[in-house]
């Protein structure tokens, strides 16, 4: 019954539901972003967390742990970038059942400290526990490079930018769903991804609002758009997806496009962009900024509301 409620709920309206304006004045920007934002002193630093649970965010059949160490801190990265922040600090926590191995551990911290040398990160926290599955959990700390930039930005007529090809992480989760051999590529964008942390700073100079694809191309616009309080039209025929992508999904029997609009982890980013600066950013228009509420699809010239969007952990 309690799954149900949540279920109805969905994520972003349990988020609404528990969140709360804080009462220091130190904390800039609160619960709904990428990050928080708090004021240090003369600084203004930004933190993220993010969760990876064994079942549902990888399985030993397919990851190795080194790529469950580099795949839990590049997600959080992601968010740091996408917030316009560079990582500092991290703190990991793990939950282990009581038959995991020393060389599971190892193999883990491996690909943690491997990822964490690329952005000069340094580890330094956490906490260990026992359960029934494994738990990553890692909060990141940054610091904003100048202004952050938020979901609550986008103004009717920004246009959306994607900063990059889409859909092949879903894409690789479905190869192993479905037990398909080849596509090697494809599969790694979803056994490996990478934060997008330089597009998202060069993104940065120009948007009017950013988030990291993580939950789908859809979900991640429509997000935006409930915080700035507008709605966005998506033209299907501009939604970016690699060739090695779309030959993975023809040979699943489905559309690359899909994958790229519900699929998720695919840690590029979507931003919003007033038309004057278009020109200036490196990325794929896949849209527009619209009055009113409500997130729209237009493809093959007609414009159809989406009632669904994107992953959700409830749904």
């Amino acid at each position: 019954m309690i799954f149900m409620e949540l279920k109805e709920l969905g994520e972003q309206g349990l988020i609404r539901r528990i969140a709360r304006k804080a009462k220091n004045k130190n904390v800039l920007v609160g619960i709904g972003d990428d990050g928080a934002v708090v004021r240090v002193g003369k600084k203004k630093l930004v933190f993220t967390v993010d969760t990876l649970v064994e079942g549902d965010h990888f399985t030993r059949s397919w990851f190795t742990p080194k790529q469950i160490g580099m795949k839990a801190i590049e997600i959080n990265v992601s968010d740091i970038g996408a917030m316009n922040a560079v990582p500092l600090y991290a703190l990991v926590s793990l939950c282990l059942p009581k038959n995991t191995t020393l060389k599971f551990v190892d193999g883990l911290y491996k690909g943690i400290y491997s990822a964490a040398r690329k952005y000069s990160l340094d580890i330094i926290g956490g906490n260990m526990t026992h359960g029934k599955q494994i738990v990553v959990d890692i909060t990141l700390i940054g610091e904003l490079k100048g202004k952050a930039v938020l979901r609550s930005g986008a103004k009717p007529g920004h246009v959306i930018v994607a900063s990059g090809k889409l859909g092949a992480s879903c894409a690789g989760l479905n190869l192993f769903l479905k037990k398909k051999r080849g596509f090697d590529a494809v599969r790694k964008k979803y056994l490996e991804p990478k934060a997008n942390i330089g597009k998202a700073y060069t993104l940065a100079k120009y948007a009017s609002a950013m988030e990291d694809i993580s939950d789908g191309l859809a979900s991640d616009v429509r997000n935006i758009c409930n915080a700035s309080g507008c709605g966005a039209v998506i033209n299907w025929e501009k939604i970016p997806v690699s060739g090695d992508c779309e030959k993975a999904a023809r040979a699943l029997g489905k559309n690359a496009r899909n994958f790229a609009l519900f699929g998720g982890e695919d840690f590029e980013l979507v931003a919003t962009v007033p038309k004057k600066h278009a020109s200036k950013v490196k990325g794929f228009v896949v849209g527009e900024v619209v009055k009113g509420r409500g997130l729209w699809l237009a493809k093959n010239g007609v414009k159809k509301k989406m009632e669904n969007a994107g992953y959700d952990h409830f749904a």
